[in-house]
């Protein structure tokens, strides 16, 4: 996949399918249009991605906001996924002025070279966002591209979208997430040192970071498994699922910091694994982070709490 950013001034040769999005989650909805677009890709078309970096409702909101998926996990999406182009289009004020039509004309058909345009029947595109789908159709009649309009994805009569996956994370709701995602929805990072002070009770744990960019749940333990992936071997556990289970908070037993961690627990595991990455899969809630009167509670609650992981896992 050649990923295309930092630039507004490039053109592709040959002949594409573009789809429009923000790809926030890459829920059931996004996944509908990358099956079209494949599609397109079957009749000869090459494949391309459009998406804005950063997004607009980050650049006018003038501060980061939390996402679903970082810009490094639509990367490895789209590339397993098999797109061609992936066009990371720097959003500035210009952008955000230019007309739809001038979007249309200069952007998709001159930039991305589009004959097929996929979108979803909420498309929105160029100044206040006013072009639509309706739009797209009418100027495909003379810019020679054909438009393929996607209908919504629903669960449970509500339509599957990246505000409605947000709002299942933020309750906490995973069992919900895995369902709009296909997937658990998921947090990685490189493992670091910890305090180390699950090795000294007996209950060795793994320790990330996640992108400060990240939407977390809400802070508390979860049922989860997690791959771990290194560049530099091939070891025996990579790339396999391993059951765990993990906290998610500030550890405010032993810890004075307000920095969000990810603490997870490997059932039947104790390689050196620092410095390798690891995807923590987050499949249900089990409990909110407590404060315990001292380190014997909170050990107490450590192993009830891997018991409680290992029947859930049947293990």
């Amino acid at each position: 996949m050649k990923i295309i950013e930092n630039t507004t001034k490039f053109h592709i040769e040959e002949p594409t399918a573009v789809v429009i999005g923000k790809f926030d989650g890459f829920h059931l909805g996004h996944q509908k249009l990358l099956q079209q677009l494949d599609i397109q890709k079957s009749r000869g078309l090459k494949s391309v991605v459009f998406t804005f970096v950063p997004s607009p409702a980050a650049f006018f909101s003038g501060a980061p906001i939390q996402e679903l998926s970082t810009v490094a996990e639509k990367r490895r999406i789209f590339a397993q996924a098999g797109v061609d182009y992936l066009v990371e289009f720097p959003f500035a004020q210009e952008v955000a002025d230019m007309e739809p039509e001038v979007f249309i004309e200069e952007v998709l058909v001159g930039m991305l070279h589009a004959k097929c345009v996929v979108a979803g029947d909420d498309v929105s595109y160029g100044r206040h966002g006013a072009g639509d789908y309706a739009l797209l159709e009418k100027m495909a009649k003379k810019t020679e591209y054909h438009v393929v309009i996607i209908d919504k994805v629903l669960y449970n009569q509500n339509e599957v979208s990246s505000t409605f996956v947000r709002k299942a994370v933020k309750e906490g709701d995973m069992e919900l997430v895995s369902v709009l995602l296909g997937v658990p929805y998921h947090v990685g990072g490189e493992i670091i040192h910890g305090k180390k002070l699950g090795r000294t009770l007996g209950m060795p744990t793994v320790n990330l970071l996640p992108p400060r960019e990240k939407l977390l749940p809400p802070k508390g333990v979860y049922y989860s498994y997690v791959y771990l992936h290194s560049e530099k071997d091939s070891r025996s556990y990579h790339d396999i699922r391993l059951p765990s289970i993990t906290n998610i908070g500030t550890k405010p037993t032993v810890n004075d910091q307000n920095r969000m961690g990810v603490e997870t627990y490997i059932y039947d595991f104790n390689a050196d694994v620092y410095g390798e990455y690891m995807d923590v899969y987050l499949l249900a809630y089990k409990r909110p982070e407590m404060r315990f009167e001292g380190v014997d509670n909170l050990k107490a609650q450590m192993q009830a709490d891997i018991a409680a992981g290992r029947q859930y896992h049947g293990i």
